[in-house]
């Protein structure tokens, strides 16, 4: 059985205490023009078909990630509107019912969510740029221009390629023929990602043999190799090899935020991710280091990434993975099926030996849980992940159970609901009520599929597992149990209360 919690909720925690973000004060203020342009159900089509390049925000008015960034936007908004030609930005309200179908057309899974449109919306690209004014304004200028920059001379260069960013360069001996075409055409798909430059002349770039004349293209990169070259120009090649290059052997971890691109397509890889956690400035930190590096140049082309944090920048991960400061270091390993396996105090001769035993199949699964409760007596059972098992599948029961959040306002709201469907339920030994801590314990993934909170199934005594998706009152939710359960010796009413005898007898009806 494996277990999960969404991996992209870790990255997102791990940024919480990684990244502190100021909203500018002054531009909160009223204006007297908005530049935003409001956008639903019925201009929609019409706005994006008339704009080559516009972007749009899919927010909620309750979320407040759109309200903190409203007022960057609109400030963005003004500044771009100044720009030759202008950038136009807009905004939906996606969670107006009559707009849901445009939210649903463009993947909106969050908010706020953001989308460049291109061509009258027949190309549409994610927004990953910052979210304050400047940092908008800088980012949209770039992604409304060229895909790629010409770099006529060693300036260009050093502004196009800096210090922390990946950025591939064409070296051609003229700016044509299909080598050229192919790469614009990656440079176009990938923009949102990588900076792209072309030139006639290498002896402009700050690293590589200044002699070449084409046609290669240079990958610039802030670790590693520092560069490398490459030399297949069909596209699908160019593309794997950018992205393949582009992910260093070891990425870090720390509250440097010119390192956050690498955590993010860390995360986005369809490897097996290993995190080694330790304390930057320890005695072995360096040795752990060196040895955990080695370890990823051998085990790197077989599937497995690596990263290295310093638990200063990682408590996010450690409430993710249940984890505690005084088990560092300590790796963890995560498969995208949510199984994990997990070694702590970790000592730097260890290491290759326990990833060696990890590639054998030879060490055995973690799983996050919160202590089993010594005591269980009240009419709402808990729920843990090391019990899991034995409540959930092994008891023979009825089981109606909830994945909660303890910040969910709408999981509070029903928590008392479900004491009164409980304590309706009992004197019935068929049926269980439980809830489960879905931020502390891992979930079998492969049986119950939660995305958000709070989420209700129920799984009969025979093992069919049905998600609730009624009403969240009393009568409703004993309603479904009575349809769904199935029927032992209690059926015609021993043990039950009013109230349950009651739905029991409007099926029978």
């Amino acid at each position: 059985m494996s277990f999960r919690v969404p991996i992209c909720f870790l990255f997102l925690s791990l940024l919480l205490f990684a990244s502190r973000i100021s909203a500018d004060e002054s531009a909160s203020e009223a204006k007297e023009k908005e530049f935003v342009l409001t956008l639903d159900h019925s201009n929609f089509s019409d706005t994006i078909k008339k704009h080559d390049f516009i972007v749009v925000e899919f927010y909620a008015p309750w979320c407040g990630h759109c309200k903190k960034l409203a007022p960057e936007y609109e400030k963005a908004a003004s500044i771009l509107s100044s720009v030759d030609p202008p950038v136009v930005l807009a905004k939906v309200d996606a969670n107006e019912e009559k707009n849901k179908d445009i939210a649903n057309e463009y993947d909106v899974k969050g908010y706020p969510t953001l989308k460049i449109l291109r061509s009258g919306g027949k190309h549409i690209q994610d927004y990953k740029g910052p979210r304050e004014a400047d940092g908008i304004v800088e980012y949209l200028k770039k992604q409304s221009g060229p895909a790629s920059t010409e770099i006529k001379s060693a300036d260009d260069a050093s502004t196009l390629i800096g210090e922390n960013k990946v950025v591939a360069v064409g070296i051609f001996p003229k700016f044509s023929g299909e080598e050229y075409e192919n790469f614009i055409a990656l440079a176009e798909k990938l923009r949102s990602d990588y900076d792209f430059g072309h030139t006639l002349e290498a002896k402009h770039l700050p690293r590589g043999e200044s002699s070449v004349t084409g046609p290669v293209v240079r990958l610039f990169k802030p670790f590693d190799e520092l560069y490398v070259d490459f030399q297949d120009f069909k596209v699908e090649a160019l593309e794997k090899f950018v992205e393949e290059s582009s992910i260093p052997v070891v990425t870090v971890f720390n509250n440097d935020p010119s390192n956050h691109p690498f955590v993010v397509k860390f995360f986005n890889s369809p490897n097996a991710k290993a995190m080694l956690f330790l304390n930057f400035t320890s005695d072995n930190a360096e040795a752990l280091k060196s040895k955990y590096r080695e370890a990823a140049e051998e085990y790197r082309s077989q599937g497995v990434s690596f990263l290295v944090g310093d638990v200063e920048a990682s408590q996010g991960a450690f409430q993710y993975f249940g984890l505690k400061e005084e088990d560092v270091p300590l790796i963890i390993i995560q498969h995208n099926d949510g199984k994990k396996f997990f070694k702590p105090t970790l000592e730097p001769d260890h290491l290759t030996t326990w990833l060696k035993e990890y590639k054998d199949g030879k060490v055995a699964p973690y799983l996050k849980s919160e202590p089993i409760p010594e005591t269980n007596n009240e009419p709402v059972k808990v729920v843990v992940a090391n019990n899991f098992e034995d409540i959930v599948f092994k008891s023979g029961k009825n089981v109606l159970l909830e994945f909660y959040a303890p910040w969910c306002g709408h999981c509070k709201k029903l928590a008392p609901i479900l004491d009164e469907v409980a304590v309706s339920y009992q004197n019935d030994a068929d049926v269980i009520i439980a809830k489960l801590d879905a931020t502390a314990n891992d979930i079998p993934s492969e049986s119950f599929d939660v995305q958000g909170y709070p989420t209700v199934y129920f799984k009969s005594a025979s093992g069919k597992i049905s998600p609730y998706e009624g009403d969240r009152t009393k009568e409703d939710i004993i309603q479904f149990i009575e349809k769904n359960r199935d029927k032992t010796g209690q059926e015609h009413g021993q043990g039950k209360d009013e109230s349950v005898k009651q739905e029991q007898g409007k099926d029978e009806l």
